[in-house]
């Protein structure tokens, strides 16, 4: 039985999202009202309850949201790669391309997360558990020398390619593939560093 096709996002729903991300990226969750929101995406704070029950759910949905995307489209990615090392480039391409993209989704994670109801956070740690186990799986096939070193490593690449909406800014649009590349081969060269062998990085005797 072919697959039903995935239900078509309200457009506006979609306008509301992305400018709620910006407004509490820029000015904080609670530094922003309903109202504010309302005028960025020219309707009034009160319509916003005919697509989101207030901006507890607007938060909600963009914490959650992200961190659900993150882990489909890391799973898509690992069962469509031939092998271990194409599974460990597409995920290291998704997760820059959510980096250089999604720059104020990271900023509100890392500032607002504290902020979501106990159920929506809980929800978001357990996804955020299940892509980090995920790369941990592919980097482990792919360099088996990883060891007990492969989740440490995971986070720390996640550090880097994270802080990428900082060190990015005012880079110009054209220079974002360059960037990705960069990104890329710094992240793969981490991981593969961590890997080597512990004896390789030993002083030789004298």
């Amino acid at each position: 039985m072919p697959t039903p096709p995935s239900p078509v996002e309200n457009p506006r729903r979609q306008q509301i999202r992305r400018e709620a991300a910006r407004l509490f990226a820029a000015r904080g969750f609670l530094g922003v009202g309903v109202d504010e929101i309302g005028r960025a995406v020219g309707i009034s704070g009160p319509g916003l309850y005919r697509h989101f029950a207030g901006k507890d759910a607007m938060l909600a949905d963009l914490l959650v949201g992200i961190s659900e995307r993150l882990l489909d489209e890391g799973l898509r990615r690992v069962e469509e790669a031939p092998d271990a090392r194409t599974a460990l480039d597409s995920l290291l391409q998704g997760h820059i391309d959510f980096a250089l993209d999604e720059s104020a989704l990271i900023t509100l994670h890392d500032r607002e997360l504290l902020h979501l109801p106990d159920a929506e956070r809980h929800r978001v740690r357990s996804l955020q558990r299940q892509y980090v186990e995920l790369w941990v799986g592919v980097a482990r096939d792919t360099f088996p020398g990883l060891g007990e070193e492969a989740r440490p490593t995971v986070h720390a690449v996640f550090g880097l390619l994270n802080s990428t909406p900082h060190s990015a800014a005012g880079q110009g649009a054209r220079d974002r593939g360059a960037m990705a590349d960069l990104l890329h081969r710094i992240a793969l060269g981490a991981i593969e560093a961590a890997a080597a062998p512990a004896a390789a990085a030993a002083p030789a005797p004298a």
